[in-house]
């Protein structure tokens, strides 16, 4: 029952130009499947962090002033924010893409969502927060130094 109401509410969003209509049900098929969480790079990302003993929260709300914000990965007693990014929908300069079909739709979306991590970095700083964000393509041992490298940076009082 809830995919036909699904598929009702595509449909009429498709017809009223929200979004446009996919070109094959097996292209919308491969659009619901992409993950928002646990991607392949963010769960080795977490077990690698895990493994050298640091504890963090994933998926974790941040809200600061009017941003509301989900990093991947959080350290709420340091105050560092991690995100790992997908190379296509946070328009990476080195691999991503403008997409050749729907740009009308794909332009100002990839856009918004650039704006989007910009707004988030800015708030975060503002409240105090380090930010880390890493690309999807980047080795695992580069992004673990990141995270590391942010953690020391903000260590508190510890002994």
């Amino acid at each position: 029952m809830e995919d036909r109401d699904a598929e009702v509410r595509r449909s009429a969003a498709h017809a009223l130009g929200k979004y446009p209509a996919p070109i094959s049900a097996a292209r919308s098929r491969n659009m619901r499947a992409i993950r928002r969480v646990d991607t392949k790079f963010e769960v080795a990302l977490r077990s690698a962090l895990h493994r050298r003993g640091y504890r963090f929260r994933k998926d974790y709300r941040v809200v600061v002033g009017p941003v509301r914000t989900r990093p991947d990965i959080v350290f709420t007693a340091r105050k560092v924010a991690v995100f790992v990014d997908g190379c296509f929908w946070h328009s990476c300069p080195e691999h991503g893409r403008q997409p050749a079909v729907n740009d009308w739709y794909w332009g100002p979306k990839l856009r918004r969502t650039v704006e989007r991590d910009r707004s988030a970095n800015r708030e975060l700083a503002t409240g105090g927060w380090r930010v880390v964000r890493i690309w999807e393509h980047e080795s695992l041992d580069a992004a673990v130094a990141a995270v590391v490298q942010a953690l020391r940076r903000n260590r508190t009082c510890e002994r």
